[in-house]
């Protein structure tokens, strides 16, 4: 591809691609929007008066003047329209989670190398301040061996809504919407677990798909527990890591979500200053100090993807990798249905996107 603007297309136009995609990459240098497929062109054209507006999806993917199609519409929608789009030879990011179930991220995987298209999958919460902060207390071992890892997204959303993340179908409910991220980023921190338990609940009056979730994930000994909920107003730290010599906490999780939401331009001045500092505990004494917390930037996944596709470095996430974390999501499903542990089902392609 030659080292010139990337001609984008945008599947969808709800809340993840406006909060998320369209600003992420109107404030990366080296993207171009194009395209959009909506049904609601007058709210595409008050964002993005110029670009190209179609009503099909599968139109926008296989369009012909384009270098990069992003999918950002409902859960179920990613593998078909991805594969579109790469039959076409498009190159494609799919927001998460990457596909309803391991098979057909797996041959989207394949589908990818066949065509020699890059496929990339939307972990932009790789790049957030309490990831960046508590990964970066782990790679300089400030709490000794891990033994207990913590990672939580609390939300108090009591109303459930008439969407199609809240109505009973494929890819519904919260393991499905916030599952993927605590899951990449546990991945990207120690690798494939041993073994997934689960626990999923409809807590919410009339909810009817699962509004929390628990995972407990084993690396033997080590236990690492992911969670989420809709019905928890404050006192739930982001992340605790307890290891061998001290603990580090961090207590509230990124702002560029809320950023977003308020219309604050990513590269803005305060533009992912995270105000809230981790603490370190010293495991003998409990005397405390603060760990001042990383600047967040998720607009590093579109410079990545950019690098990648002008062929300077590779991409930031692969297929295999998002390929495990489904596995990892139906480990958790069959887990609950069987009240056991299970061992995630995962290939050795998938085990070595993890080892770079």
């Amino acid at each position: 591809m030659p080292d010139s603007a990337i001609r984008v297309g945008v599947i969808g136009f709800g809340f993840v691609a406006k909060t998320f995609h369209v600003p992420l990459l109107k404030a990366t240098d080296g993207y171009k929007i194009a395209a959009v497929s909506s049904s609601h062109p007058a709210d595409v054209r008050a964002v993005l008066p110029d670009v190209d507006v179609v009503s099909d999806p599968q139109a926008l993917a296989t369009h012909p003047d384009l270098d990069l199609v992003v999918i950002a519409s409902p859960n179920q929608t990613h593998a078909p329209l991805a594969e579109a789009a790469m039959r076409a030879g498009r190159n494609v990011v799919v927001d998460k989670p990457f596909t309803i179930t391991v098979e057909e991220a797996r041959n989207l995987a394949a589908i990818a190398r066949e065509k020699k298209v890059l496929l990339s999958v939307f972990q932009n919460r790789r790049w957030d301040s309490d990831f960046l902060t508590v990964q970066d207390a782990i790679r300089r071992d400030l709490t000794g061996p891990v033994v207990l890892f913590e990672s939580r997204i609390d939300r108090y959303r009591p109303d459930v809504r008439d969407r199609w993340r809240e109505v009973p179908g494929p890819g519904a409910g919260l393991l499905y919407d916030l599952g993927p991220h605590l899951i990449d980023q546990t991945l990207l921190l120690f690798g494939i677990p041993d073994s997934v338990q689960a626990t999923l609940a409809k807590q919410r009056r009339g909810s009817r798909t699962d509004d929390y979730f628990q995972l407990v994930l084993r690396y033997g000994e080590m236990v690492a527990t992911l969670a989420a909920g809709s019905l928890v107003s404050g006192g739930s730290a982001r992340f605790a890591v307890h290891g061998e010599r001290a603990s580090v906490v961090k207590q509230k999780p990124d702002i560029q979500e809320d950023q977003l939401r308020a219309g604050v331009l990513p590269g803005a001045k305060d533009w992912g200053l995270d105000p809230d500092d981790a603490m370190v505990y010293g495991g003998a004494t409990g005397e405390s100090r603060v760990l001042e917390a990383a600047r967040g930037d998720q607009r590093g996944y579109y410079v990545a993807l950019r690098e990648a596709l002008l062929g300077r470095a590779p991409n930031p996430v692969t297929a295999e990798q998002a390929a495990t974390v489904m596995a990892i999501i139906e480990a958790a499903l069959r887990a609950e249905r069987d009240g056991r542990g299970v061992v995630p089902k995962v290939r050795g392609e998938e085990r070595a996107a993890w080892a770079r």
